[in-house]
């Protein structure tokens, strides 16, 4: 063999090896594919492997399912990591034990990150039971895979069922994508929301079917620079920013787009929502566009009175979120209320800057109607019903 042809086996022997010790199945590391035996500490010894190396690595989850105990993979991470799965992550079978918790599966301070593929199914109808008989259930903020403080991250192909609450929150974080995803969980279940997302930046929501018993997409304070784009969102109560306004010093919500977006019966198609207390908060530079409504109770909606289930405290002051350019553009479909547009300001601050333009919603095969209390904008095209701007 010449010293060429030698070089060239060497090499290819080579690839094959690097290849190979790239990916490695959770299995090989204790991970017990029944649907009984808890996996957790396999999960986390395939984590510590792809998290130390040097060069990007590959976890591999095979079909079956694998019970993980509330865990907390963390970076960083000398590379990036892929988790590619084909079968289902289940919690224990005690709800309790995610209810304590409050998160189920978190990603914290990671750079470079891709979950694709699987499903995590939360088991939430135990703990939904439970709330529902007024019993004390850790009303926390149970999430079922939470991402914080964490940059370059992709979540695609991912169904994700069931969860105790939110089924995906990000905060404090930036650069994040979440693609093709489907979520579920009945119309019932309390506080089910799709997505959160909370003090980040750079986030893309692409491609996503969204079923749940909340908000689809809910939009916390700090969080710009957000894209959302093809989701089909109902059951639920629609794509929400806010609410706001909860603490006095709170920062704002700023460049958001949401397009192209089909609602199905939904509490509410786009909502901005804010209590009525001081607050250094605001929302400017968003744009709702491409919107299809199907018998949506509130297609298009600003509540600067938002007071769930007389929450609020006693001489109530008004909300102190200043909402400014806000566009609405090339909506059309049905609302399955009489008032289709509302725009319920407040008093000492009120909107500034809102825009509807080619808006086409119907009631009962009727023009349905608009209310507007403190709020300035301007209209363009045709507007049905008729703007009160």
């Amino acid at each position: 063999m010449t010293n060429n042809n030698l070089c060239i086996v060497l090499s290819v022997l080579l690839f094959f090896f690097i290849k190979q010790n790239a990916a490695k199945n959770v299995v090989s590391f204790g991970a017990k594919p029944d649907g009984r035996t808890d996996s957790t500490q396999a999960f986390q010894k395939a984590w510590s492997w792809a998290c130390s190396s040097s060069r990007p690595m590959t976890i591999t989850v095979p079909r079956g399912k694998f019970v993980v105990r509330p865990t907390r993979f963390t970076g960083p991470c000398r590379s990036r990591v892929t988790i590619s799965i084909k079968g289902t992550i289940v919690p224990p079978p005690d709800f309790r034990v995610v209810a304590q918790a409050g998160e189920w599966i978190m990603f914290y301070k990671v750079n470079g990150l891709t979950v694709s593929g699987g499903t995590f199914d939360g088991m939430g109808k135990a703990f939904w039971s439970c709330r529902q008989r007024n019993a004390y259930c850790y009303n926390g903020a149970q999430q079922s895979i939470s991402i914080m403080w964490c940059t370059n991250v992709e979540l695609r192909g991912i169904t994700l069922i069931n969860s105790q609450r939110v089924h995906i929150s990000v905060g404090n974080s930036q650069n994040i994508a979440l693609k093709s995803l489907t979520i579920r969980a009945p119309s019932g279940s309390p506080n089910t929301d799709g997505i959160h997302l909370s003090r980040s930046t750079g986030i893309t929501i692409y491609n996503c079917v969204i079923k749940t018993g909340d908000d689809c997409i809910s939009i916390g304070d700090g969080t710009r620079n957000t894209w959302i784009q093809r989701i089909h969102c109902g059951p639920g109560h629609g794509i929400s920013i806010g609410s706001l306004g909860n603490y006095a010093q709170e920062d704002g919500v700023r460049n958001i787009t949401v397009t192209n977006v089909v609602f199905f019966k939904t509490q509410n198609g786009v909502r901005i929502k804010t209590w009525e207390r001081p607050s250094t908060g605001f929302v400017r530079s968003v744009t709702f566009r491409n919107l299809v409504m199907k018998d949506v109770y509130n297609p298009i909606i600003i509540d600067q009175k938002y007071c769930p289930n007389f929450q609020c405290p006693r001489n109530n002051k008004n909300s102190g979120v200043r909402i400014n350019n806000v566009k609405y553009r090339n909506i059309k479909g049905t609302s399955a209320s009489k008032v289709a547009l509302s725009f319920v300001c407040s008093p000492s601050n009120p909107c500034q800057g809102l825009k509807v333009q080619d808006i086409n919603l119907t009631f009962k095969q009727t023009p349905a109607s608009v209310y507007c209390s403190n709020a300035h904008g301007t209209h363009q095209g045709t507007v049905i019903p008729r703007s009160c701007f």
